[in-house]
C-alpha cells in the first residue's frame, strides 16, 4: 500500500506558476510510476503528466507541454508538478497518482493507476 497527500494548490493569476507536491508513505515509493492527473467541473479526469519509477522519464498531455514539469525525489519520497505559465483553463482539482512499475512505460489512464491523492484545487484567474 502507498498514500499519497497531495499539496500545493492555490488561486493564482494568469502567467502565475505554482508547485504542487505528492508526499509518499507506506511502501517504496521508488518502486512506483508516478502521475498528476486533473479534473475540471463537468469534465472527465485526464492526464497532465507522468514519470518513471527512475524519474528518467516524463510524459505530458499536449495541452502542458513546455508549461509543467514534473519530477520525483525518491530520496524524500515526494512528487512534484511545477505549473508556469498558467492559464485559466488550468483550473481543476489536480490529483497525484501512483501504481507499482517494472518498466520506463508511463501509463496516461487513470484506470491504471492503483493509488491516489486526495486532490488539490488549482484556481487560475483571469
Amino acid at each position: 500500500q502507498v498514500q499519497l497527500v497531495d499539496s500545493g494548490g492555490g488561486l493564482v493569476q494568469a502567467g502565475g506558476s505554482l508547485r504542487l507536491s505528492c508526499a509518499a508513505s507506506g511502501r517504496t515509493f521508488s518502486r512506483y510510476a508516478m502521475g498528476w492527473f486533473r479534473q475540471a467541473p463537468g469534465k472527465e479526469r485526464e492526464f497532465v503528466a507522468g514519470i518513471s519509477w527512475t524519474g528518467g522519464r516524463t510524459s505530458y498531455a499536449d495541452s502542458v507541454k513546455g508549461r509543467f514539469a514534473i519530477s520525483r525525489d525518491n530520496a524524500k519520497n515526494t512528487g512534484y508538478l511545477r505549473m508556469n505559465s498558467l492559464k485559466p483553463e488550468d483550473t481543476a482539482i489536480y490529483y497525484c497518482a501512483a501504481y507499482l512499475s517494472t518498466s520506463t512505460v508511463i501509463a496516461a489512464a487513470p484506470v491504471a493507476y492503483n493509488y491516489w491523492g486526495q486532490g488539490t484545487q488549482v484556481t487560475v484567474s483571469s
